[in-house]
Formats: structure tokens, C-alpha cells, sequence
């Protein structure tokens, strides 16, 4: 049998056996009702640990910006975003099909905003602009290769927020990862930010789930918006329960991931592959297949053959995530048919 290492997304990951027990045991009631015990536990664990008031369970990361870009903002209203962020690349184009807003891109360097440069996307007031009401920063950049805000860059953005009466409202699918990696905790990070959505389903490898925290206002109106995208829920606390074992045992094993994906980045270049070491930050690895050394499309086509499987290339560019599951002898076997393969 092929031995199988799968690096397409750290959404593949498999439940620990304790979240399996967890929601084998789980108390559930009707969430619908704010009658799951389960749930709410969650929820209270997810604001404690992002430093806000309240918290909001969702299916997803996508459902969570949603039903955030919603609570915050008007239709026709402007949504000031990096410029290859998730929620303009990666959701459907809900912003504009279901929010009704409009999005400003600005250009980040490896996916991170510069305040001046937001600053400079700001229209002024005037009968023929729409009205800019909020700023999204997405920590860490999926597309930029999981690179990460610091605190002091969000202190610069919301500078420039309340100068101009933005709201921040952070897409942290992944900001355990940027926490791990910066050395600082989630609540640090999340601290300039008015809402932020992160999720179970990722690093934290849970089956399901992402939650919203804010304000209790925030999250109350949330609410009202995710029963309107059809988020009213049921016994959800067989799902809660698994995030609750996440969030307890899962977080400090991510700099693991880490160190896997730079053994990962530092292999791949040694064989040939294009690779942008500073952006390796987290447990993304992007890299181009050189022209000269073959074809991206046969190079996926043939490490597919040997059990390493990721996404199709785009171009020349592949991205590899390393996750719970991935060991460091599935990192050099990797490394290994790369170099079988290319040469």
C-alpha cells in the first residue's frame, strides 16, 4: 500500500481520540434555545481566551467573516482588505452576493497591511463616495504563506482606525499559529481588533467549527445574522466538546507544525524549488517549480504517485501545509521524492 502524506491544508486533520470522547460524552441541549451547556462553555472559553466579552459558535471560518462583515456593516458600504486575503479570494464572493459591500484592495507586503498605505485607501467624505466603515486584516495570511501580524502592527492599524471611525475585524482562521510563532498570547494580538473569527477545523484540529468573539452587543446582533445565513443550531455541543479539548491540549503542539514546515521549506530549496524562506513563518510552505527544472503540473502528477499529495499547482506555485498527523520522517520522505522526482 502507497504511504500517504497528505500537506493540502491543515483542514485534513483527524480528531485526537479525546475529542472523540469528549463528544462521545458531550451534554448537549438546543443551541437554538442558548440551552447547550456545551456551547456556551466554548464560548465562554473562546472569548476568555482572545480577551473579549463574548463569543459565537459557527460552522466555519467563511460563515464567521460573513456573519461579521454583516453585524458591522451597510449594504454599499466599503470593506478596506489585503489585496489576495481569504475573504476576497476565498468565500464565493459573499461580501459583495450577500453583504452587499464593497471591497477596497490594498497591497500588503507578504499579506501584511501597512497602516500608511490604509490609511491612503480611505476615501474622503463626499456625496459621490460610498462610506468606508471597516478595516480586515487576515492573521495569518493564508495566500501571503501564514505570515503573521505582530501586535505592534495592529496597534498601527487601529491608529489609523480610530482616526477615521473604522472598525478592525480580524479573519485569525489561524491566529493560534501566529501566536506560537510570535511568542505572544492570542489576547495580544486580538487586542485592537473589534471582532475576530478563528477556527477549531485547522491547526487545532478539531472536525468542525469556527467561533466569532467581540463585544456583547456584537455578538448579540451576530446572533440575529447567523440565523439569517441559516447558523441556527441544534444539540451542537457534540461538536463544542471537541473544540473545548482544542482549545485546552492542541494550541502549544502548533510550533511542532512550525518546525516541520521550515524543515520542510529549507528541503525543498535544497532541491531546486523556488522558495521564499522569510515568508515560511507558520506551517504554510509555498515554492515554484523552476521552468527550467520541469513542468509543476507532471512534478505534482509524480509526488501524487509516491503518496505525497497537495493542491494542483497554480502556475508554477504549489502550496504544502504541514498539520497534527504530519511527523518529521513524513517531512524527509517528502523532501526525499522531491529530489527522486526532480532529478
Amino acid at each position: 500500500m502507497t504511504r500517504i502524506i497528505d500537506l493540502k491544508s491543515d483542514t485534513v486533520t483527524q480528531p485526537t481520540r479525546e475529542m472523540r470522547e469528549a463528544m462521545a460524552n458531550a451534554v448537549v441541549g438546543d443551541d437554538f434555545y442558548h440551552e447547550d451547556a456545551t456551547v456556551k462553555e466554548l464560548e465562554e472559553l473562546a472569548a476568555a481566551k482572545l480577551g473579549k466579552e463574548a463569543a459565537i459558535l459557527v460552522s466555519s471560518g467563511t460563515m464567521g467573516n460573513l456573519v461579521s462583515l454583516l453585524t458591522h456593516m451597510r449594504r454599499g458600504e466599503v470593506l478596506i482588505i489585503e489585496a489576495d486575503a481569504h475573504i476576497y479570494r476565498s468565500e464565493c464572493a459573499s461580501l459583495a452576493g450577500l453583504a452587499g459591500v464593497m471591497p477596497k484592495r490594498v497591497r500588503g507586503i507578504r499579506g501584511i497591511l501597512n497602516a500608511i498605505d490604509v490609511e491612503a485607501a480611505v476615501m474622503p467624505d463626499g456625496l459621490e463616495n460610498p462610506v468606508v466603515t471597516l478595516l480586515s486584516v487576515e492573521n495569518t495570511h493564508n495566500a501571503a504563506g501564514g505570515t503573521c501580524y505582530t501586535a505592534a502592527d495592529m496597534r498601527a492599524l487601529r491608529q489609523v482606525a480610530d482616526k477615521h471611525g473604522l472598525a478592525i475585524h480580524v479573519d485569525g482562521a489561524r491566529i493560534f499559529n501566529a501566536s506560537v510563532s510570535l511568542g505572544v498570547d492570542a489576547s495580544v494580538l486580538a487586542k485592537d481588533a473589534d471582532s475576530l473569527t478563528f477556527c477549531l477545523s485547522k491547526g487545532l484540529s478539531c472536525p468542525w467549527g469556527s467561533l466569532i468573539v467581540g463585544t456583547n452587543d456584537f455578538i448579540k446582533r451576530c446572533r440575529k445574522n447567523r440565523q439569517m445565513v441559516g447558523g441556527g443550531m441544534r444539540q451542537a455541543g457534540m461538536m463544542a466538546a471537541a473544540g473545548l479539548v482544542g482549545l485546552r491540549t492542541m494550541v502549544d503542539r502548533l510550533a511542532e507544525d512550525h518546525a516541520n514546515a521550515r524543515v520542510l521549506a529549507e528541503g525543498l530549496s535544497a532541491v531546486g524549488m523556488e522558495v521564499e524562506m522569510p515568508a515560511v513563518q507558520t506551517n504554510i510552505v509555498f515554492f515554484e517549480v523552476p521552468a527550467t527544472m520541469m513542468p509543476a503540473q507532471r512534478f505534482t502528477e509524480e509526488m501524487w504517485r509516491l503518496g505525497v499529495r497537495f493542491n494542483p499547482p497554480r502556475g508554477r506555485r504549489i502550496r504544502m501545509v504541514t498539520h497534527y498527523g504530519i511527523t518529521r520522517d513524513d517531512i524527509e520522505y517528502t523532501i526525499d521524492a522531491a529530489r527522486g522526482v526532480t532529478e
